[in-house]
């Protein structure tokens, strides 16, 4: 009797199991239903009612992690990819959890890129991690390799200092500074001009009557250089006249 009683008991159990896989792979279908059509709170909904069933449902976590991501709900959305990495066994599945919690950091960075703050790095840095670790699972993954050579690109420009703003907000900054100094050069000619004009005024003038007395010397001394180079130019016509005489 007890070990009908077994028997009828695992019949129960496998029963109610077979139930619930049925309930999941039903809400499953309804969420996956509603995220085609766009409708990712209804998908949201129907996710979360598979996990409510079995909370250990790899899928159902997978598939709520994508309408919370497509919500722009990032921080639920990578906690249930996480969720759904602590049971999923098959790597590829694993690799798809990791390709997009690295879509998750990626895609905060770019819709930062314009105007990057202090995580702009650090989301880069994480998604390239989560590639890697995708690749790691599934080296074939051609999109996510992709998304990988991006994303280290986008962490390279900005380290240089080519990315993380766009060239027409540095050409404008650049510009900017540019007029700033020119503005600060002129401030400077000005003042050392001002500095130049109160030394002049320092020194002592030359009155009117000493310019002029040193004008008149050298227009002496220039009339006396004149006389001097005409009486050479007469001894020396003389000199020549006496040489031919003779």
């Amino acid at each position: 009797m007890r070990h009908k009683l077994f028997i009828i008991l695992i019949l129960l159990s496998c029963s109610s199991l077979s139930f619930s896989q049925k309930e999941v792979r039903n809400k499953l279908r309804a969420g996956n239903k509603e995220y085609r059509q766009e409708k990712y709170t209804e998908a949201e909904i129907s996710y979360r009612k598979a996990l409510e069933v079995n909370t250990k449902s790899p899928e159902a976590a997978y598939n709520l992690g994508n309408s919370l991501f497509m919500q722009k709900k990032y921080p639920e959305a990578e906690e249930q990819y996480k969720a759904s990495l602590n049971y999923e066994k098959d790597k590829t599945k694993i690799s798809w959890d990791w390709h997009n919690t690295g879509n998750i950091f990626l895609q905060q960075a770019v819709e930062k890129r314009e105007n990057p703050d202090q995580t702009y790095n650090e989301n880069l840095q994480k998604s390239i991690e989560a590639y890697k670790n995708a690749l790691r699972n599934n080296p074939k993954d051609d999109e996510t390799r992709y998304n990988l050579a991006l994303a280290q690109k986008l962490l390279k420009d900005n380290e240089n200092g080519g990315g993380g703003g766009n060239n027409d907000q540095k050409q404008d900054e650049q510009k900017q500074d540019q007029k700033q100094d020119q503005q600060q050069d002129q401030k400077q000619d000005q003042q050392q001009q001002k500095q130049d004009q109160q030394q002049q005024q320092q020194q002592p003038q030359m009155s009117k009557e000493s310019a002029q007395q040193i004008l008149d010397a050298m227009m002496q001394d220039e009339k006396n250089t004149q006389e001097k180079v005409k009486e050479q130019q007469v001894k020396a016509q003389q000199r020549k006249r006496s040489e031919k005489e003779w």
